[in-house]
């Protein structure tokens, strides 16, 4: 039997770090006199009370995890976590019922940024605060997850980005401790700075908050119904726009440049192509507008660029309805949505890099056939892409295909139609946020829908931010036996 006592133990102590958490929206609400207060202080109790049981109840020498306790660790943290977030939402004056607060919290969690409430203008500074700071919390979990983990766990070909000295079938913890607290001294820093621009561009302290922790996230909670648009400055869509970007980049290179090595970002060939192909779909975005929208230029790039930045980037902020842009921008970011960021970034969706795997394993076959007696190899970064890598990439790519049609079907069959159905778990499973069409749309959300597609949809934000790999592995059953 696989011993469960270091991940109960791990849990617990993440689940006591949630509910201290927790207390920051109360202290927002008791400064106003707003009664959520309560709620957040029971809910943090309660929270921390659980967590400390199961800290006290697995407490061991020293904590060391196997392969198979860091797949189940990985797996059941974003599925229990959520499940103690969404207590204050679900007890809020907001009225929501537990399958909304936990579609929320795991929105919020796996910086997918899919809300199901309405009147966030008037919903009181708690909530929103909370919103925010999981987006913000989820965005810390994702990085560590993505650079000290999931290589080691070999899914979907992250085992690309292991590091040196990095033993895969113990040690994990300490390990990922010390990535974890130099990555958090620079999210961190990023998100002050970024608080600090967008008070200067004139938000007020309170917003510039909450969307400080949802842009280096790349989670997308806003504070208004029309995100960011609300605010209609370019100014504040230029600023979020560069940090949507730098939240999309691998923050072990960025810890790189701020150490002195200001070449390491564009050495990657991750980040060029990431730079490249944004900086192409920018100009294709600007120039439709242009010319089949009249708008003027300055209008074009502006909205354009940051619509497009943000769904690429998987954040979700909308600084206007281009849903209402025609057939060609909404194709197009119904297939960008799927593309995302850089490994190792707090970004969604497939990453560039498989793309690029999956292109140069492509290359290579095609002129083995060619030319059959050539020895062609495939490199990443100057190194061997190893065929285990191509083979996880490649079963990654089957994976999201299957699984999109699946859950999109599953989602149909509660009576949503098509549109919603397959922008919604697209957009689910690449943490995007924001779907198509009027329903689930920027300028919707995802309150109308029944509560099992909200439960599918669920289960699809989960699936994408673990990399599918870690899921399934859990759910063979070959995987519990010694």
């Amino acid at each position: 039997m696989i011993s469960l006592r270091p991940v109960a133990y791990v849990l617990g102590a993440l689940t006591i770090m949630l509910a201290i958490g927790m207390l920051v929206p109360a202290l927002a609400d008791l400064s106003v006199g707003n009664e959520d207060w309560r709620i957040f202080m029971l809910a943090a109790g309660l929270t921390a009370l659980i967590g400390g049981q199961m800290m006290l109840a697995n407490r061991e020498g020293k904590l060391e995890l196997s392969l198979r306790q860091a797949f189940i660790m990985t797996v059941s943290i974003w599925i229990v976590l959520p499940a103690f977030a969404a207590l204050p939402l679900a007890f809020s004056g907001l009225n929501l019922s537990y399958i909304d607060a936990y579609f929320e919290a795991m929105s919020g969690l796996t910086t997918t940024g899919a809300t199901v409430i309405s009147g966030l203008d008037t919903a009181p500074p708690g909530i929103l605060l909370w919103r925010g700071l999981l987006n913000w919390l989820g965005g810390i979990g994702i990085i560590v997850m993505a650079v000290s983990v999931l290589p080691m766990l070999q899914v979907g070909g992250m085992q690309l980005f292991k590091m040196e000295g990095y033993e895969a079938s113990e040690k994990i913890l300490p390990r990922a401790a010390q990535i974890a607290g130099a990555i958090a001294a620079l999210y961190v820093g990023f998100s002050a700075l970024l608080m600090l621009l967008l008070m200067m561009a004139g938000m007020n302290a309170f917003d510039a908050l909450v969307h400080c922790m949802s842009a280096i996230a790349t989670g997308g909670f806003s504070t208004h119904d029309t995100s960011v648009g609300y605010f209609d400055s370019g100014m504040i869509d230029f600023i979020l726009a560069i940090f949507m970007i730098i939240g999309s980049l691998p923050f072990i290179l960025l810890l790189q440049v701020m150490r002195g090595r200001p070449l390491a970002l564009w050495r990657d060939e991750q980040v060029r192509a990431f730079i490249g192909f944004l900086g192409l779909l920018v100009i294709s975005v600007t120039l439709w507008l242009l010319i089949f929208k009249d708008f003027t230029l300055t209008e074009a790039f502006r909205y354009g660029g940051f619509n497009i930045i943000s769904i690429m980037t998987g954040t979700g902020f909308a600084s206007t309805d281009y849903g209402q842009w025609g057939a060609f921008s909404t194709s197009l970011f119904f297939f960008v949505m799927f593309i995302g960021g850089c490994a190792g970034s707090t970004s969604c969706g497939i990453k560039i890099f498989r793309f690029q795997v999956l292109f140069k394993a492509f290359s290579a076959w095609k002129a083995r056939l060619l030319t059959p007696s050539g020895v062609f190899v495939t490199r990443f970064n100057g190194q061997r892409i190893q065929p285990d890598v191509i083979s996880s990439v490649m079963s990654y790519f089957t994976f999201f295909i299957i699984s999109f049609f699946i859950l999109s079907t599953a989602v149909t069959t509660t009576g949503v139609d098509w549109l919603t159905a397959l922008s919604g778990t697209g957009s689910a499973l690449s943490n995007v946020g924001p779907g198509l069409g009027n329903v689930i749309g920027p300028e919707g959300n995802y309150q109308s829908l029944p509560d099992s597609a909200k439960a599918i949809l669920s289960f699809a934000m989960l699936l994408g931010r673990l990399e599918f790999f870690a899921v399934l592995v859990i759910l063979s059953p070959s995987f519990w036996k010694s």
